[in-house]
């Protein structure tokens, strides 16, 4: 992200996960675990949008740290339709966390099914201080109900993940979505307004 970051690999349950971490000025509120898009796809921690969510995290005093699922870059593995992929998750959790330390769980698209999955198992007292799930692939994959302080932000005009499909899974759950007007799957032109709303909420729920 910056000449700043520290690369490292942390162990994994398919060998060494690579992990990019950023940490702020002093004080630090905790630890932020960022999940890239599809790997699939193109997704990797490098992700625009992933090191928008690393970078909002960082500003309000987070240390962040964004890794790469298996088979992505220095990660070791391959694919595994998902399911490896949250305890890769859970993995980069259990490594990076000091015991007791406040977590920010974050992901974007099909990194957000990944976040949400992964705090769902995180046992009761180890649940993420806060969930933020930036165009969650709603349509494709199966996100669990979330806490109802979770940040949900998706783009009106995503044509990846319909909007209507994360409507319909947060209608339910009576969770508010921010829709971004006119705005794609990737945030193109609207990564500055995305920090500053990532910013915004968390730390107005934080006061």
């Amino acid at each position: 992200m910056n000449s700043q970051t520290v690369r490292q690999l942390v162990p994994g349950p398919a060998g060494a996960i690579e992990c990019a971490i950023d940490a702020p000025s002093p004080p630090q509120r905790g630890v932020a675990v960022i999940c890239h898009p599809h790997p699939q796809h193109g997704g990797t921690m490098d992700n625009k949008v992933a090191q928008t969510l690393a970078r909002a995290a960082v500003a309000l005093g987070w240390r962040s740290v964004r890794f790469n699922f298996r088979g992505v870059g220095a990660s070791q593995g391959v694919w595994d339709e998902g399911r490896g992929e949250i305890d890769d998750a859970l993995a980069v959790i259990a490594a990076v966390r000091v015991p007791g330390e406040p977590l920010l769980l974050a992901g974007f698209s099909f990194g957000a099914y990944v976040a949400s999955q992964a705090a769902a198992r995180l046992p009761d007292d180890a649940k993420p201080q806060r969930l933020v799930l930036v165009g969650p692939s709603t349509q494709k994959q199966q996100l669990p109900a979330v806490p109802p302080d979770t940040v949900v932000i998706h783009g009106e005009a995503d044509d990846v993940v319909p909007l209507s499909a994360t409507l319909d899974w947060a209608r339910p759950q009576a969770l508010p979505v921010i829709v971004f007007p006119g705005v794609g799957h990737f945030f193109h032109g609207q990564l500055g307004l995305l920090k500053h709303t990532l910013v915004q909420q968390l730390r107005t729920a934080a006061e």
